[in-house]
């Protein structure tokens, strides 16, 4: 009887235990909120140097928290950098690489757990309003990854048919991007919005996110959610509303980035109207640096080397804001090196959440983001991939160093990109023998100290092999133990 009463009484602490978990009031729980831009430049905000338009709401931002000046993607192009930032993971150690094409037939698996997943199975609400580029069959779309409500796009509006500067410049091309993807819809769930988007469309975006973002702000302020707006622009063919068009000196990109700028205050209101402000992790940063041979129509990497496409600073480094109030120190401007894969970690470490099974790659930087007392890096190295599974090049878990591997990229040489919506072309480049740079001192990559620091090449070239063992590199055959596959077309992944 004694034994029964006591299991009775565990079920009674259990069950109380349980609903009183559920019932915790929301400011024991932060909300998370990720400003996701698309090909926006380092040096395209304010306080990272922004000639020609002015950013006044994201200037706000940094002065009541933090700027991080070395912060990173783990790819410089847009479904591997997404795919990095919400699983945690390298993107080609889960299979993504570059930017998925339409009807791709690859795209983020059921097997990975992504932040939306993992934070909604602590009670969290989750939306998503943007660019999604994980895959645009159904399978692979967001509602199926952890979000409760999803407005956007599929992918970039480069491969819209409607796209005003292919139409403009380059009337042959149409035919065969209509035949490729004939048309480029806006979602709203799993039904669509639009069958296909209008150049209207196009100019609205930007607004139609900040006002869904706000909208579900107000709907979700009595319990914790996560949001991820994850801006279609500043990448071409660009689009801003009538109230920004013409606002800058800049012109229409500066138009652009104005607007984004407005959205972002449109979100921070609403947070302090809401009374959600104190309890709000707000981040704000771009999927990859600027594509710079569309010239007026990019943004600029000021003072680093190169842009989208490359493993150069300019390619990986982000402009980067934090606020936080009372957890985030406010005015505070680190040097240490992150990268997006650590905000999966971190933010559940945050919420009390347990990691995924399998293997992810960020770690909790927690300590350096709230300034902890002697917090370091926790990693030993980063290793930027790009293309299918190269290993470009790989930094220090500091920062300081970083060893560009043998590889070929793209560089406009010092020619200016081009104007209007139209590329410029790019020349190709080799590294033939590795090259060190000491990033503290040379931010813009201009000179190789290899012969200088053996000992550091050496320290790297360890990095390097260990990557090539777990991830493998395509440009000198290894396979990788760690990879994992993608999500197929058709395919059942539902065995988690």
């Amino acid at each position: 009887m004694k034994n029964a009463i006591a299991i009775l009484g565990l079920l009674f602490f259990t069950a109380t235990t349980r609903i009183s978990f559920a019932a915790e009031p929301a400011a024991s729980r932060p909300n998370i909120v990720i400003i996701f831009t698309d090909d926006q430049g380092y040096a395209d905000v304010g306080k990272f140097g922004a000639e020609g338009f002015t950013t006044p709401n994201l200037d706000r931002m940094a002065d009541e928290g933090a700027v991080f000046r070395n912060f990173h993607v783990a790819q410089p192009v847009c479904s591997a950098s997404r795919c990095a930032l919400l699983t945690g993971c390298y993107p080609n150690r889960v299979g993504i690489h570059g930017a998925l094409g339409p009807k791709t037939k690859v795209g983020i698996s059921d097997h990975e757990v992504t932040l939306a997943q993992m934070l909604k199975q602590q009670g969290y609400a989750t939306a998503m309003f943007g660019k999604w580029h994980l895959g645009d069959s159904p399978q692979f779309m967001p509602l199926r990854h952890g979000f409760d409500e999803y407005f956007g796009l599929p992918m970039s509006c480069d491969y819209w048919p409607g796209h005003p500067d292919l139409i403009t410049n380059f009337p042959p091309n149409i035919a065969a991007i209509k035949r490729e993807y004939p048309n480029l819809p806006i979602y709203d769930g799993e039904k669509k919005f639009r069958e296909e988007m209008s150049i209207d469309d196009l100019n609205h975006l930007t607004t139609w996110y900040a006002e869904r973002a706000v909208k579900f702000i107000e709907q979700n302020k009595s319990h914790p959610f996560f949001l991820y707006v994850a801006h279609s622009m500043p990448h071409v063919p660009l689009g801003v509303s009538e109230k920004f068009r013409g606002k800058s000196v800049r012109g229409l990109y500066g138009d652009v980035i104005e607007e984004i700028d407005w959205s972002v205050g449109q979100i921070l209101d609403a947070l302090k109207r809401t009374g959600l402000d104190q309890n709000t992790w707000v981040i704000f940063t771009s999927d990859n640096g600027p594509w710079l041979c569309y010239g007026n129509h990019a943004g600029s990497a000021k003072p680093l080397r190169e842009g989208k496409g490359t493993t150069w600073e300019g390619g990986t480094r982000e402009p980067c804001i934090m606020r936080w109030p009372g957890k985030i120190p406010a005015g505070t401007d680190p040097t240490d090196m992150l990268m997006t894969i650590d905000l999966f970690p971190t933010i559940a470490k945050l919420v009390g959440a347990d990691l995924p099974k399998s293997k992810i790659d960020g770690l909790d930087v927690w300590p350096i983001i709230s300034r902890q007392p002697g917090a370091k890096n926790p990693h030993a190295s980063y290793d930027f991939y790009y293309g299918v599974n190269e290993l470009q090049a790989v930094t220090s878990g500091d920062g300081r160093w970083k060893l560009q591997l043998p590889h070929g990229y793209q560089t406009l040489a010092g020619k200016s990109g081009g104007r209007d919506g139209v590329p410029a072309p790019y020349s190709q480049r080799k590294i033939v023998t590795a090259e060190l740079y000491d990033l503290v001192h040379d931010i813009g990559e201009t000179t190789d100290v290899s012969a200088q620091h053996p000992d550091i090449v050496k320290q790297l070239e360890g990095e390097v092999e260990k990557a090539r063992a777990d991830l493998g590199d395509s440009l000198t055959k290894h396979p990788g133990a760690g990879r994992r596959e993608p999500g197929r077309l058709n395919q059942s992944n539902s065995e988690n």
